[in-house]
């Protein structure tokens, strides 16, 4: 059953299926090695803050994968990137160390992006929590096309390279990134 599955049944359970899996043995190819991944994350990553946070988050991910899905490929990324790699490309390596599908690592990014503003929506500015809900509720569809569109790009980095990875660009995020980290007092480092 696929997280997608899973989500739109009654009894999914707690622990949703395929974070249990044996971690699998392919090699990645050649060009699309984690290495290669964090160094085209950089590439389309212009603003310093942006990737330092980046990396931290993939550190704390990193330490917390490793101690629930041991691997080689974690080890050897984390040997590699001592002060963190990039939060997707870990959380890619993390998917494969749990045995899971490109989709089923594909989905989590949009429905954390899209469930912890949810979160802090209701915490600060006391929204009520069913409101929430049904809005996320309302963005499954987008959510799934999110997550589709990064599942191909991700297959098709398999066969073509990193240069085939979207560089999109938002360019008030960056400059909002960059003012963010020099606040003296923040809510969030992401």
């Amino acid at each position: 059953m696929t997280p997608r599955a899973w989500r739109h049944s009654a009894g999914g359970g707690c622990t949703p299926p395929g974070w249990s899996r044996p971690a699998s043995r392919r090699r990645p190819p050649e060009g699309t090695t984690p290495l290669a991944l964090d160094e085209a994350a950089d590439t389309r990553t212009p603003v310093p803050a942006l990737r330092r946070v980046a990396r931290r988050l993939g550190r704390q991910l990193m330490r917390a994968a490793r101690a629930t899905w041991p691997s080689a490929d974690l080890d050897h990324l984390a040997r590699h990137r001592p002060q963190g790699a990039h939060q997707p490309v870990v959380r890619g390596v993390t998917a494969r160390a749990a045995g899971l599908t490109v989709l089923d690592a594909a989905q989590a990014p949009p429905t954390r992006a899209s469930g912890g503003p949810a979160t802090a929506a209701v915490r600060l500015l006391s929204l009520d929590p069913f409101d929430a809900t049904a809005v996320l509720a309302r963005l499954a569809d987008e959510l799934d096309t999110v997550a589709d569109t990064a599942a191909d790009a991700a297959r098709r980095v398999t066969a073509e390279g990193t240069d085939v990875l979207p560089a999109a660009s938002a360019p008030l995020l960056d400059i909002t990134g960059e003012q963010h980290a020099a606040w003296t007092v923040r809510l969030f480092a992401s």
